[in-house]
């Protein structure tokens, strides 16, 4: 903006120059995109993230099932060498035995991590599973697909934002460089006789 400002006073100044009117546009471009198509760009990536994640909501909620367990024992801890990923996640969990029947009518028996205060033989717990009863993740839900839509929404807004700052940053740069070689060249021409101009040399 103090450019754009800087450069609407500046117009009839002796001292303006074409590239000066070329970094003025240049901005004026740039805070167009920011101010609207940026925007335009986070709220279509949100949308289409939105899409997405919604199908894939409905699609788990389809594939998955709640079913309950019943503890038969609780397991010792494993050990580190033997399960050496999520270490600090089986702080909060307890390794149990458990058995349930699966949406289809089979029964399972296998050992699960749960997160109950007190397991004891007999309890029961809830548990997700696929169709045929193996034990899976729970579905993602609505709520969560839409937090993370507006978030990837709002991170495309900003980096098309950041990219276009970027670019114009880039190309102001090089307008300089050249600007600064155009200098040297008539620097150059006009050095040799530079301060002797009306002296009688």
């Amino acid at each position: 903006m103090r450019v754009i400002s800087g450069l609407w006073r500046w117009r009839h100044n002796p001292l303006y120059r074409p590239t000066d009117l070329a970094e003025g546009l240049l901005a004026l471009v740039t805070l167009l995109f920011v101010l609207v198509a940026a925007p335009l760009v986070g709220a279509l990536a949100g949308g289409a993230t939105e899409d997405a994640l919604q199908r894939s909501v409905r699609e788990q909620h389809k594939a998955r099932h709640q079913v309950r367990a019943t503890v038969v024992r609780v397991l010792e801890p494993a050990r580190p060498d033997l399960d050496p990923e999520g270490i600090s996640g089986q702080a909060l969990r307890t390794r149990v035995m458990a058995r349930w029947t699966a949406p289809d009518g089979t029964g399972h028996q296998r050992p699960v991590l749960v997160r109950l205060k007190d397991p004891r033989p007999g309890g029961h717990f809830p548990l997700w599973t696929d169709a045929e009863g193996r034990t899976t993740a729970r579905p993602l839900d609505t709520t969560t697909a839409t937090t993370h839509a507006v978030l990837a929404g709002f991170g495309a807004a900003l980096l098309s934002a950041a990219l276009t700052e970027g670019a114009r940053r880039l190309t102001v740069r090089r307008m300089v460089r050249h600007r600064y070689a155009v200098l040297d060249r008539a620097w150059d021409k006009a050095g040799p006789d530079w301060g002797r101009t009306g002296t009688g040399s």
